[in-house]
């Protein structure tokens, strides 16, 4: 009885294909410990062993030719130094996708919101907010690309943020993006009238806002502090030749 067992029960035993066995025999990693008289090639448990150590090696990133140069001349302290590289690079990789998971949470769970309170007028308690200031918008000034240029940094990752459009009086608005710590802007906790829509362009946005301001007067809405459009931008994966906008404005009494 032979000891030793052919590439298509190598493969099945180890999860892999007879082609990806045979490309590392081309690439010098795994060769058979011998070929049959009918040209089978035949593998025993040392080419068991360094199969498992291949797949672990391309497991953790490593090319082919490093796998080479790592099984041949790499002692313990390169082996361990390298495990340790590895870890933390999965470590990094984990933080992204649990990043990526909250963000498009957070898309999924505000355009459930957005359909439910889109064009409807609501006073909502909202938490204090942080902003940080990127530039004045003159007035009759749309937004151009050449403004946005070299304002964003590694810390922001533009258009996943909401953009705030603050109008203090009649001044030119400033565009401001949140921020984790104190950053100049300061949008403190209270009650707030929120209006939700999808707008086009420039000329629909005034309207909104004079509409906004229209429905506050109408119903004698002491409004305090500045008057805030929010650009969800990310929102309108949802509906591609209009943005998503949320005007706000504090509430309190006289």
């Amino acid at each position: 009885m032979r000891n030793e067992i052919t590439i298509s029960e190598l493969a099945q035993l180890m999860n892999v294909s007879v082609h990806q066995i045979r490309y590392f025999e081309d690439k010098g990693l795994l060769l058979p410990a011998y070929i049959s008289g009918n040209q089978y090639r035949m593998y025993s448990m040392e080419q068991i062993y360094q199969l498992a150590h291949i797949l672990l090696l391309r497991k953790l990133g490593l090319p082919v030719q490093a796998v080479k140069a790592c099984m041949t001349d790499f002692g313990p302290d390169e082996i361990r130094q390298m495990l340790q590289t590895s870890l933390e690079n999965t470590q990094a990789e984990i933080l992204r996708l649990q990043q990526l998971q909250l963000f498009i949470g957070k898309v999924l769970q505000e355009h459930r919101d957005f359909g439910q309170e889109m064009e409807a007028y609501r006073v909502k308690w909202r938490e204090a907010v942080n902003l940080r200031r990127w530039f004045m918008l003159s007035p009759q000034t749309e937004l151009a690309a050449r403004q946005f240029a070299g304002k964003a940094g590694p810390e922001l990752n533009l258009f996943e943020a909401d953009i705030h459009y603050v109008f203090e009086g009649e001044g030119p608005a400033v565009l401001c993006t949140e921020a984790t710590e104190e950053a100049g802007l300061l949008l403190p906790a209270g009650e707030y009238l929120c209006f939700q829509f999808l707008a086009a362009g420039e000329d629909e946005l005034e309207q909104r806002m004079e509409q906004f301001s229209a429905y506050a007067a109408d119903r004698t809405l002491h409004r305090t502090g500045p008057l805030v459009l929010i650009e969800k931008s990310y929102l309108s994966l949802f509906s591609q030749d209009r943005l998503h906008y949320e005007l706000l404005q504090r509430i309190g009494t006289v």
